[in-house]
């Protein structure tokens, strides 16, 4: 397999509190805990950039799908809900994919989306490893 691109970000500070930047210098983000972990909500966390980056991923993957399959998209959305849980032995994070493909026949976007699932890198990375529940919803 050869490497087509590699993304570098650097944590620097206090981890979940403190600043991630991209080699190229085009991410800057300010970290912080949200008000639900204690924290003041006013920055960016690891789960919204986990969600941001899998919604984009997974949606690049479905439009690829859609094309392949000769349906054409239109205000097409993929929303992630990226989920921080804590069980007896730590922290774990799981994930809810919902997949809006207005004016496609239901069976026909389940099946784009079960396309997507299939192909996109990041459910390939996570599959196995965290719950990953897509649904499609009613156009």
């Amino acid at each position: 397999m050869s490497v087509l691109y590699s993304a570098e970000a650097v944590s620097t500070g206090d981890g979940r509190n403190g600043l991630v930047r991209s080699s190229d210098g085009v991410l800057v983000l300010a970290l912080g805990a949200p008000k639900e972990l204690g924290g003041s909500g006013e920055s960016t966390n690891p789960e919204q950039l986990f969600a941001a980056g899998y919604s984009a991923c997974f949606h690049s993957a479905l439009r690829m799908a859609a094309r392949e399959a000769g349906v054409p998209l239109r205000d097409d959305e993929v929303t992630a809900r990226v989920h921080l849980e804590r069980d007896g032995t730590g922290y774990r994070i799981n994930a809810d994919l919902r997949v809006s493909l207005p004016g496609v026949e239901h069976e026909v976007a389940v099946g784009l989306a079960e396309g997507a699932h299939g192909r996109c890198p990041y459910s390939r990375a996570v599959r196995g490893n965290i719950r990953v529940e897509v649904v499609v919803l009613e156009a």
